[in-house]
C-alpha cells in the first residue's frame, strides 16, 4: 500500500512540474500580441487561402509581423513563395509577393525543432503602425511553381500549419 502511494504522490508532483513549466514557458514570450495557426489538411492547394482576423491593440505604437510555417520532410522545394495580402478595415488592400529560404545549400530543411517537423517564423513586416482602428484581415496563399514550368504547384505537399503572429518590436 505505501509504495502505491509513493507512486501517486510522485506522478502527482511531475504532472504538477510539467503544467508549471508549460506555464513560465508561455508567459515568458512578452512580445507576442497575436499568435495563431490554422492547420493545412493534407496539402495546400493553390488556391486556398488561409485567412486571419487581427484586431490590433492601438493606433500607435508599431509592431512586427510574421507569418509561421510549419512544414514536415515531405516538403521537397528549398524554397517557398507566398502571396501575403492585408486588408485595412476601410477597405484598402496591400498584397505582397514575397519569397523565403526554407532550405540550406545542401537540402536540409531550416526551421526549429527535433522531430520531422519544422517551425519557421518568416519576416513579414517591420514597424508596422496600424493607423486605422477597427479589423484588419491577413491572407495567406501559396504561389509555388518548379523550374521550367508555367502553371504553379497545384497541391503543395509538407506545409501542416500556417500563422500569423503579431509582436512587439524588442527594446534590447
Amino acid at each position: 500500500m505505501r509504495q502505491n502511494n509513493l507512486s501517486t504522490a510522485l506522478k502527482t508532483s511531475i504532472w504538477s512540474f510539467v503544467v508549471m513549466l508549460s506555464f513560465v514557458w508561455v508567459s515568458c514570450d512578452s512580445n507576442r500580441v497575436f499568435d495563431t495557426y490554422k492547420s493545412i489538411p493534407n496539402t495546400w492547394h493553390k488556391d486556398s487561402i488561409v485567412s486571419f482576423k487581427v484586431t490590433p491593440p492601438d493606433s500607435t505604437n508599431a509592431y512586427n509581423l510574421f507569418v509561421n510555417l510549419r512544414n514536415t520532410n515531405a516538403y521537397k522545394y528549398n524554397n517557398l513563395f507566398l502571396i501575403v495580402e492585408m486588408v485595412f478595415p476601410h477597405g484598402k488592400t496591400v498584397k505582397d509577393t514575397l519569397e523565403y529560404r526554407m532550405a540550406d545549400p545542401g537540402g536540409k530543411l531550416l526551421g526549429t525543432g527535433y522531430t520531422d517537423v519544422k517551425e519557421n517564423k518568416l519576416w513579414y513586416k517591420e514597424q508596422v503602425v496600424f493607423q486605422e482602428a477597427g479589423e484588419y484581415t491577413v491572407k495567406i496563399q501559396q504561389a509555388m511553381r518548379e523550374n521550367g514550368k508555367v502553371h504553379g504547384v497545384v497541391e503543395l505537399e509538407g506545409i501542416t500549419d500556417v500563422g500569423f503572429r503579431i509582436e512587439k518590436p524588442d527594446t534590447k
